[in-house]
C-alpha cells in the first residue's frame, strides 16, 4: 500500500481561504454576500469536515479535531443566517452570537496549547484565532462596530497564515523539501529514535 495523501493542506486552505472571505466583510471591505457562504459550506465547511475524517485512520487526534470542528463552526454559521431568513426561527441576538463567539474562543484557546510543539506559523493560526474570536465576541456585546473592523483586519492574517501553511506542505510534498519556512521544531529523542513532536 502507498503512502496516504496528508488532507491537512486541505482543511487549512479551506479554514484560511473562507476566513479572509468573511474578515474581508467584517473589515468593512464588502457586505456580506452569497460568495462568502457558498464558500464556507463548501470549502470551510464539507472539504474541512472531509479533511478532519480523513485525519482519523493517520491517528492524528488533533488534526481530526480541529478540522471536523472547524468545518462544523462555517456550516453552523452559515445557518446561524439561513435559519432565520427561512422563517425557522427567530435569528441570534447580539447576546447569543458574543456567547457562541466566546464558546469558540474557548475551544481555540485550548486547541492552541495542542500547536506549542509544533510549527510556528500553526501556533499563529491558533493564537490569532483566540484573538479574532475575542475580538468578534466584544463586538457583539458591546455593539461597538470599530471592534468588528479591527477583528475583520486581525482576522485577514489569521486566515492568510492558515493559507500560507496549507500552501507550504502542498509545495513540500510535491517537490520533495520544504519552500516555504514554516518554523519547524527541533526533533526530540523518543526512546531509541528521533521524531519531530506534535
Amino acid at each position: 500500500m502507498g503512502q496516504f495523501a496528508n488532507p491537512g493542506p486541505v482543511g487549512l486552505a479551506g479554514f484560511g481561504m473562507t476566513t479572509i472571505l468573511l474578515n474581508v466583510c467584517n473589515a468593512g471591505f464588502l457586505p456580506l454576500n452569497s460568495s462568502v457562504l457558498a464558500t464556507g459550506i463548501m470549502f470551510g465547511g464539507l472539504a474541512q469536515m472531509c479533511a478532519g475524517l480523513l485525519e482519523y485512520p493517520k491517528g492524528n487526534t488533533f488534526g481530526m479535531t480541529a478540522f471536523t470542528s472547524y468545518g462544523a463552526f462555517w456550516i453552523s454559521l452559515v445557518l446561524l443566517i439561513f435559519l432565520p431568513k427561512l422563517g425557522l426561527i427567530a435569528a441570534a441576538d447580539p447576546m447569543g452570537m458574543g456567547v457562541w463567539l466566546s464558546l469558540w474562543g474557548i475551544f481555540t484557546a485550548f486547541m492552541f496549547i495542542g500547536t506549542l510543539r509544533s510549527n510556528r506559523v500553526l501556533q499563529f493560526v491558533f493564537a490569532s484565532l483566540v484573538v479574532l474570536f475575542g475580538l468578534l465576541a466584544a463586538g457583539e456585546f458591546t455593539g461597538n462596530i470599530a471592534i468588528t473592523r479591527f477583528a475583520g483586519f486581525e482576522g485577514l492574517l489569521c486566515g492568510a497564515s492558515a493559507l500560507y501553511l496549507a500552501m507550504a506542505e502542498v509545495l513540500e510534498a510535491q517537490l520533495g523539501h520544504p519552500i516555504l519556512p514554516i518554523g519547524t521544531p527541533r526533533p526530540t529523542i523518543s526512546g531509541n529514535r528521533a521524531h519531530i513532536a506534535f
